[in-house]
């Protein structure tokens, strides 16, 4: 891509070298009020070690900047990392650029970009993927497990990659720009609607429930409840236990707690019949 070739050899060793380290980001937190900085800090070593090489006090200044709140997507945040690293580049030029809108940026770029990497790669290509692994997984198929991690970490993995070099190269207007053309806008409403649409279609094809329950009739056939719950709306009890879900998970009930309800609860139908 031409994003990548317009970058200097020295510049691709270090950008490399932040997009390896980016897979450990989330692997140290440094409580509620530092987050993830240490693993931010580790990834945008390079840049620093690079930038100013020979200059131990720009190095400290530069890594008690960094120790400032972070957190954000991690498969769109190394272009936060790409941008920082051109952002200290331009530092190490000139003697009156101003460090703080460094630490400024950073912190305005958490927001908006975690919105997008949320609904992107949590609200849609995970859902994508968990459908067809699941869907495959169901039907005893090795496939299943395969293609879910393969059709999440290839997207998410080249997204980061790719990122990395776009905000080294795009500079602090990019964003700015997207939110100036409406762009942001759009890709926030067009992934939230996908993920919706998703969700819904999981919902409807992997929630099941089919009652036992029956009428005896004497000298007929029996009469079956899940017959009548078909008739009155299809698929009924399966949205019910969907939403009842939900409406806990808006309560802030632990999902752990909502899932052994609805465990315990399939096993005692079952026990006594009802499905």
């Amino acid at each position: 891509m031409k994003i990548t070739k317009n970058v200097s050899t020295e510049d691709r060793k270090m950008l490399n070298s932040i997009f390896w380290r980016s897979f450990t980001v989330f692997a140290s937190r440094a409580g509620a009020t530092k987050a993830h900085a240490p693993g931010f800090m580790y990834s945008i070593l390079p840049a620093i070690d690079r930038y100013y090489k020979d200059n131990d006090k720009a190095q400290a200044d530069a890594l008690t900047r960094h120790t400032t709140w972070y957190n954000i997507t991690q498969n769109v945040g190394t272009f936060v990392m790409g941008l920082v690293a051109s952002m200290e580049k331009k530092n190490s030029e000139d003697p009156n650029f101003d460090t703080e809108s460094i630490v400024a940026l950073k912190t305005s770029l958490m927001g908006p970009l975690s919105g997008i990497g949320d609904s992107i790669f949590w609200g849609v290509l995970r859902v994508i993927a968990a459908g067809i692994g699941i869907s495959l997984a169901s039907q005893g198929s090795i496939f299943g497990p395969i293609l879910f991690l393969l059709i999440y970490n290839i997207p998410a993995i080249l997204t980061r990659y790719y990122l990395t070099y776009m905000g080294f190269t795009l500079g602090d207007t990019f964003i700015s720009d997207m939110y100036k053309s409406g762009s942001m806008q759009l890709l926030n409403k067009a992934a939230s609607t996908l993920g919706l649409m998703m969700i819904g279609c999981m919902t409807a094809t992997m929630v099941t429930f089919k009652s036992k329950l029956s009428i005896p009739i004497t000298g007929g056939k029996p009469i079956l409840i899940q017959t009548y719950l078909d008739q009155l709306w299809k698929g009924l009890v399966p949205l019910a236990v969907t939403l009842g879900c939900y409406w806990l998970l808006s309560k802030k009930v632990n999902v752990n707690w909502i899932l052994l309800g609805v465990l315990v609860l399939a096993i005692v139908l079952g026990l006594v019949g009802f499905v």
